[in-house]
């Protein structure tokens, strides 16, 4: 079985920084690429950054300019470093993980850290 653990989310005043952890654990093998998503209130989930074996990084639309992803794909660890955060960046972040192989992969989601940015 496999499982994600996030860490790092909590309450932060607008323009503050938060690093969120994730530590993968279990029966993973080739594991290939990890990712941040994140739900905000009424949207839908959508990608933050995501980073593969090879350390080629993918942001969503705007994520690029405050949001850094980096990893140590040995430990199975992925993190989120959030810099000059905004009120809409009020979300859940949630972790995910593909590995296997790539004809039948598999996909695997944490349960999320909640990031609430207010005054």
């Amino acid at each position: 079985q496999v499982q994600l653990v996030e860490s790092g989310g909590g309450s932060v005043q607008p323009g503050g920084s938060l690093r969120l952890s994730c530590v993968a654990s279990g029966n993973i093998w080739n594991l290939y690429a990890m990712a941040w998503y994140r739900q905000r209130p009424g949207k839908q989930r959508e990608l933050v950054a995501a980073i593969n074996s090879d350390g080629v990084e993918n942001y969503g639309d705007s994520m690029k300019e405050r949001f850094s992803i980096s990893s140590d794909f040995a430990k199975k660890t992925v993190y989120l470093q959030m810099n000059n955060l905004e009120i809409e960046d009020t979300a859940d972040y949630l972790c995910n993980i593909v590995f296997g192989e790539f004809s039948d992969f598999s996909s695997v989601w944490g349960q999320g850290t909640r990031v609430s940015v207010a005054f």
